[in-house]
């Protein structure tokens, strides 16, 4: 009997390898064992608990403040938001969403061909796994660990009480000022949520001359704008930390702006900097695996063990729920393709993501290429923009700021969109079908909406017709 330990069954990626691996693997051959472990507890993994949808709730909380304090048309006194409810209800919810991942596991481990154990796993050699005091042999492992948050290294953190995403998330009171370090997906994210849960005045950090490294240049542009203007957030580009401190009040950060060093003050530090993968634990001292930046190949193999398979965050590639299932599938295929002999196939995705900036009022989507990534590729490709306030609909939702590009290639396919606006996170998903259809522009119908956030789209498509 074939044995297959996966390693973090409760995570969006584990859980995906194990439903492919049991169905398939039922189909394929019965004398396939598959051994779940996860020491979990709710149990759901990071989406669930701690990532896209705790975070979304207390965002809506945020945005719903926001909308009614921004539009000039309502009258009276302004609503606060109640951390405490909130936190309440967001948790009610997740306990909820992770009852029923948990369950998902629990009807899986109850196929002949199925085990879970809730403990904690360790690798004893390259394909021995102690579970308690069990120890298992394996013929393939699937780490699915995910990740954790990353502290950079600063002179002086070790020694200052901070906040991290997680914090923010279950806080039911926040402080009067805080530094933020970290202007990536969650910095981005939680900063206007601190500025209109909190009322909190708030100063970022920004190493370069705009946050959104992965967009072009108009968008970064285009958040600051909206950050500053609407959110009255303290932004210092091109500005790096070197110190930090404890002070009566707080902290006091020394800071390199433009290569003068000056120290910014506040109550609290939040360290939004990103996650790493959570290898911590696992043994993996006692086997060929080197995790460095190249540890994990593209058909989710590791490169010093063809039978183990590394998915989700903890691979280091593209830490995103979509593309964590997409690698759990492939993963499980691929370890049957690994069993029968057959060619491996790599995992390759059209990119497709969305960040839930200014409270998710004015998301960010990115479809394919951006004009960077195409030039970089060596497309011949035409780029087309559309400002949110172009188009009535924005105007009368009272929410004009914003733009959007299409990314054409010579021959009117469709390679790219980024969308920095109302509703750019619902069109996503036509525009992936769009980009993944590879779909030419003279292609796609025209419809006259009206008045509906989609008439951006077709202002872009008709501007692309018209320009090739």
């Amino acid at each position: 009997m074939m044995q297959i330990v996966v390693i973090g069954a409760y995570g969006s990626a584990g859980v995906a390898v194990a439903t492919e691996l049991a169905d398939k693997g039922e189909v394929v051959d019965e004398e396939v064992k598959l051994t779940l472990v996860d020491d979990g507890d709710p149990g759901g993994g990071l989406c669930i608990l701690r990532g896209c949808m705790p975070s979304k709730e207390v965002l809506s909380a945020g945005a719903h403040r926001y909308q009614a304090r921004h539009d000039d048309r309502l009258v009276g006194s302004r609503p606060d938001v109640d951390l405490e409810h909130t936190v309440a209800t967001k948790n009610e919810h997740i306990s909820n969403f992770a009852a029923h991942r948990r369950s998902t596991v629990q009807e899986l481990s109850e196929r002949d061909n199925v085990e879970f154990i809730h403990d904690t796993a360790q690798f004893v050699d390259d394909h021995t796994i102690r579970v308690g005091e069990r120890e298992i042999e394996a013929d393939y492992v699937v780490i699915a660990t995910g990740s954790t948050p990353k502290i950079p290294e600063l002179d002086g953190i070790d020694a200052v009480e901070f906040m991290t995403s997680a914090d923010v998330l279950d806080a039911t009171t926040l402080p009067d000022s805080g530094i933020v370090m970290g202007f990536g997906y969650v910095g981005i994210e939680l900063v206007p949520y601190l500025v209109e849960a909190g009322g909190m005045d708030l100063t970022v950090v920004e190493h370069d001359d705009r946050p959104l490294d992965e967009a072009d240049p108009p968008f970064g542009d285009e958040l600051m704008s909206i950050y500053r203007e609407e959110f009255d957030i303290e932004i210092l580009t091109n500005t790096h930390e070197r110190a930090i401190e404890s002070t009566n009040d707080g902290i006091r950060m020394l800071v390199d702006q433009d290569g003068s060093e000056r120290t910014i003050e506040a109550e609290k530090l939040f360290v939004f900097t990103g996650r790493q993968p959570e290898l911590a634990g696992l043994g993996l001292e006692h086997t060929a695996l080197e995790p460095d930046d190249d540890w994990v190949t593209d058909t989710m193999q590791a490169r010093d063990d063809e039978r183990t398979f590394v998915v989700g965050d903890v691979n280091g590639k593209e830490p995103i729920l979509h593309v964590a299932k997409e690698q759990g599938y492939r993963a499980a295929e691929n370890i049957l393709r690994h069993r029968d002999g057959r060619s491996l196939r790599p995992y390759e995705n059209v990119t497709h993501r969305v960040i839930f900036a200014g409270l998710g009022v004015y998301p960010i989507a990115r479809i394919g290429h951006t004009a960077t990534s195409a030039r970089t590729a060596g497309i011949d490709h035409t780029v087309i923009d559309r400002q949110a306030s172009d188009d009535g609909v924005f105007l009368t939702k009272d929410a004009a700021s914003g733009l959007a590009r299409l990314i054409v290639s010579a021959d009117g396919t469709v390679i790219g969109y980024q969308g920095m606006h109302l509703h750019a996170d619902v069109m996503a998903k036509t525009m992936q079908i769009v980009v993944e259809r590879g779909m030419d522009v003279h292609e796609i119908p025209d419809r006259a909406y009206h008045p509906t956030t989609p008439e951006i789209i077709d202002g872009l498509l008709r501007a692309a017709k018209q320009k090739l």
